[in-house]
């Protein structure tokens, strides 16, 4: 590690690259897994699917001391409207990249079946967030700072829902092209479901992932800026036990 920073409950640990960043938050997430395993025999957590993950993702996979047998895998978001097999869903690309590595006693999807309606995700996937409460949140920034896809112009630190639909804005469109999902800002659906904030933070341990320097200025914002939702990952100023891993791109406006 190359240097720590405390912003309120935040701590931003940076790192001199993604490779480091990567293993030092495997390390820790794979630890509270542990403890929550062995503490009440199973590990609810929640992942981020999207290119800035690789890292942690790859270097998690390795912790052999992870019994994935007793790992409840969540995800964050996901677009809706697509179809089952469309490569841009989240739940294809977690599967790809970490579910069917690991086969953990369960992946939830969002929205497993080609068509549900919005009221029937949310309140599935709530149901299931309440039978299995989530022990660890991974999770990353968008270029906006959003959290998973709440972002500014609907991001709610009160929200009473656990998951909902959203309009995405166009900062948070345009990432998905720079990320390589889609051709053009066209081709991105407008719309997703999400979980929403005190969803994701509810967790007794909150590990965000924030890698290049696409993110710098979301990351100087989280950290230095009044905690408003005008840049959601701010609240992570406000949530003990919250963890955000940069390497020196990213954190190259701290």
């Amino acid at each position: 590690m190359v240097r720590e920073i405390k912003a309120e409950y935040l701590t931003v640990k940076v790192y001199s690259d993604r490779e480091g960043m990567g293993q030092a938050a495997a390390q820790e997430v794979a630890r509270r897994m542990v403890e929550a395993i062995e503490g009440t025999g199973k590990a609810s957590v929640l992942f981020a699917a999207a290119p800035s993950q690789n890292d942690f993702l790859y270097a998690l996979i390795e912790h052999k001391e992870i019994d994935w047998t007793r790992v409840f895998c969540f995800q964050l978001d996901d677009y809706h409207t697509l179809p089952l097999d469309a490569p841009q869903r989240f739940d294809n690309w977690l599967d790809s990249h970490l579910v069917s590595k690991v086969k953990p006693a369960a992946f939830f999807r969002l929205a497993p079946e080609e068509g549900m309606p919005v009221e029937e995700i949310a309140k599935r996937y709530g149901e299931l967030l309440e039978q299995y409460p989530v022990d660890v949140s991974c999770i990353g920034i968008g270029e906006n700072a959003h959290i998973a896809f709440n972002d500014p112009p609907v991001a709610d630190f009160d929200d009473t829902l656990l998951v909902k639909e959203v309009i995405m804005d166009e900062i948070c469109r345009n990432q998905q092209v720079h990320d390589g999902a889609f051709p053009h800002i066209d081709a991105v659906p407008r719309t997703a479901m999400t979980m929403t904030i005190p969803a994701i933070v509810a967790a007794p341990h909150v590990s965000c992932v924030v890698p290049t320097a696409l993110k710098a200025k979301a990351i100087y914002n989280t950290v230095h800026t009044p905690v408003s939702t005008d840049v959601p990952a701010s609240i992570l100023r406000r949530i003990p036990g919250s963890v955000m891993y940069v390497d020196a791109d990213g954190a190259s406006l701290l």
